[in-house]
């Protein structure tokens, strides 16, 4: 199974079909907040189902805050994760996680790509699409992938 993970695309929706153009054949997209607007748009140009969560700037939309999926027999928990304090720790998140068996925690709102692989839980970031933080300012975006084995792999991939 491909996964797609990507955050704070912020209404340039041009870019979430050029992320979902360039990776090719997914089977599931997460966007973990800020999205902007567009959720209908991206819903139609969406080659699989994807899921959304809310973001501190998606005032408007209807959207849930947090989002706990099962795939392929992982517990995954989705939050944009402004309500964790992600900008200074993931300490929250990790302690969240484990009081509710959760195996990935999945978080945006920094615009920094980041992945923790810890024995008791896996926490990452895609990073932002739109308006990345991190030094050399590159857009980025996350691809997980399940084998058969279901082992799974992460990767940072960079738009463009």
């Amino acid at each position: 199974m491909r996964v797609l993970v990507i955050s704070d695309s912020h209404g340039i929706n041009e870019n979430v079909e050029a992320v979902i153009n360039q990776v090719g054949t997914m089977d599931l997209i997460l966007h973990l907040g800020d999205v902007g607007r567009g959720v209908d748009y991206l819903e139609a140009i969406a080659p699989c189902p994807i899921y959304f969560v809310a973001g501190n700037n998606d005032y408007n939309l209807d959207l849930p805050a947090e989002r706990l999926i099962t795939v392929e027999g992982y517990r995954i928990f989705m939050t944009h994760g402004h309500r964790f304090y992600v900008g200074s720790t993931t300490e929250y998140l990790e302690r969240y996680a484990k009081e509710n068996s959760v195996d990935i925690v999945m978080y945006g709102h920094t615009h920094v790509p980041y992945i923790d692989i810890g024995s008791d839980v896996t926490i990452l970031n895609p990073g932002s699409i739109s308006l990345p933080r991190q030094e050399g300012f590159q857009k980025t975006f996350l691809l997980m992938e399940i084998n058969e084995d279901k082992e799974i792999h992460y990767a940072h991939g960079i738009l463009g």
